[in-house]
């Protein structure tokens, strides 16, 4: 079996939207391509803002989408096993007190940028003696705690950024600890990784600087140091983040009828130098995946482009892939798939053909004449086009006024497939009793 296992860590602090979903995926096709683990970890250390409603609604995304996992951590349930950490580093001397107030350190920031200098904590901290740290502690400050990162350069491979590079000297040491105690994502995170074997992160750019100090504390917990690949941000069509695009989620597209697959096939090739196109399974999805092909522009997500795809994706369904979902036959799908806007539309049609409809009789002579002319069966896909010449010789009537009567009678709708298609499904015994008028 590979010890190849991924991760996907979200916080319970809003529903799955579309940057997320992004970053799932690609960790889920990851594990997919190299035989691996997905876990799923919930980042519920900011107890304020994390809500079971929240975390309840990814899962079900995940499980909507397709994702399952085979393994689970909690954070808030680890607060134990970070501390214990937390004091050895302490006592090693990579993670010290502070006692800077917020607004000390943001006077500080701002006077270092009037200078023209980059905002990097100056480590005053250490220079504090015990009496200084006893002082302030009899002031009421509370401290928070930095690791402290080690001289030299940061360097590491990553899948899709190449060679990254940072020198220490141009980063501030991470504040990991607050004062009320609470963590911060950084620590916690990289004790996770390193605990729970994770060997490949995938995540976006935004935290490329994290990953610099994050290296250096993988070292310090004598973790492996994980294989990082981070994504360009989706930025919305008009070329900036939106606040649409921010709280788009699976749960919106889900109800306007979007198929998992859709998303998944438009996400995984969005930004890369592969054409978007169908996938109607994971595994060949996942086995096009190569992070070599992603750009590093930020890709621009459309979400009437995504749903314009969806049609797509419909349009070309197998069979196999929907028949647990519908209750009709390959050959009727196969049929009518090429005139649906979404999946479940086939019930409506399917009622259409099969079930009980009230016509709507706008030309009750035309309908009644057309009734008389019916052919006998078997139909099939020409019987249409050969009824209804005969019905335009006899009325003399074609274009809208022959076939916007026929349809309502038939149909009992203003739209959808075309009637040649329906007509055989429908059948004969049907079709003359609602020319006629009758509910059938």
């Amino acid at each position: 079996m590979s010890n190849i296992k991924v991760r996907f860590a979200p916080s319970p602090t809003g529903f799955m939207h579309i940057g997320n979903t992004r970053t799932a995926l690609f960790n889920w096709l990851l594990s997919i391509k190299l035989g691996g683990k997905f876990m799923l970890r919930i980042d519920d250390t900011d107890t304020l803002r994390s809500k079971a409603e929240y975390e309840a609604a990814i899962r079900d995304a995940l499980e909507w989408l397709g994702i399952s996992w085979s393994e689970e951590a909690r954070q808030s349930a680890r607060v134990e096993r970070y501390k214990e950490v937390t004091e050895k580093l302490k006592s090693e001397g990579r993670i010290y007190a502070c006692y800077e107030t917020p607004e000390e350190l943001e006077f500080m920031r701002k006077r270092l940028l009037n200078k023209g200098l980059p905002p990097i904590y100056d480590r005053q901290a250490l220079k504090l003696t015990q009496e200084q740290k006893s002082k302030y502690e009899a002031e009421g400050r509370r401290p928070h705690y930095r690791f402290k990162l080690t001289d030299g350069d940061i360097v590491w491979n990553d899948l899709v950024r190449g060679e990254c590079r940072y020198s220490e000297k141009n980063l501030s040491d991470p504040i990991i600890i607050r004062e009320d105690g609470s963590f911060l994502y950084h620590l916690p995170s990289v004790i996770d990784d390193a605990d729970f074997g994770i060997t490949h992160i995938v995540r976006g750019e935004d935290h490329v600087t994290n990953t610099a100090a994050q290296i250096q504390m993988f070292e310090a917990v004598g973790g492996k140091i994980p294989t990082f690949a981070h994504l360009p941000l989706l930025t919305g069509k008009e070329g900036k983040l939106s606040k649409r695009l921010g709280s788009l989620g699976v749960k919106e597209l889900r109800a306007e009828g979007v198929e998992p697959m859709a998303i998944c096939s438009f996400l995984a090739k969005l930004g890369t130098s592969d054409s978007i196109e169908p996938y109607y399974s994971f595994e060949d999805l996942a086995a096009t995946l190569d992070f070599g092909k992603i750009g590093r522009a930020q890709p621009k997500f459309d979400e009437e482009e995504l749903k314009h795809f969806n049609l797509h994706v419909v349009h070309a369904m197998p069979y196999s892939v929907v028949k647990q979902r519908c209750q009709v036959s390959e050959e009727f799908w196969n049929a009518v798939r090429g005139n649906l806007e979404k999946v479940s539309d086939i019930e409506t049609w399917s009622e259409v053909c099969n079930g009980e409809i009230t016509p709507v009789i706008e030309d009750k002579e035309l309908c009644e004449q057309s009734a008389e002319l019916l052919p006998p069966e078997p139909w099939n896909e020409n019987t249409f086009n050969e009824w209804l010449t005969a019905v335009k010789a006899a009325s003399g009537k074609k274009g809208k006024e022959l076939f916007h009567p026929l349809r309502k009678a038939l149909t009992g709708l203003e739209n959808g497939p075309e009637l040649k298609i329906l007509l055989p499904f429908i059948g004969r015994t049907k079709a003359a009793k609602r020319l006629k008028g009758e509910k059938a």
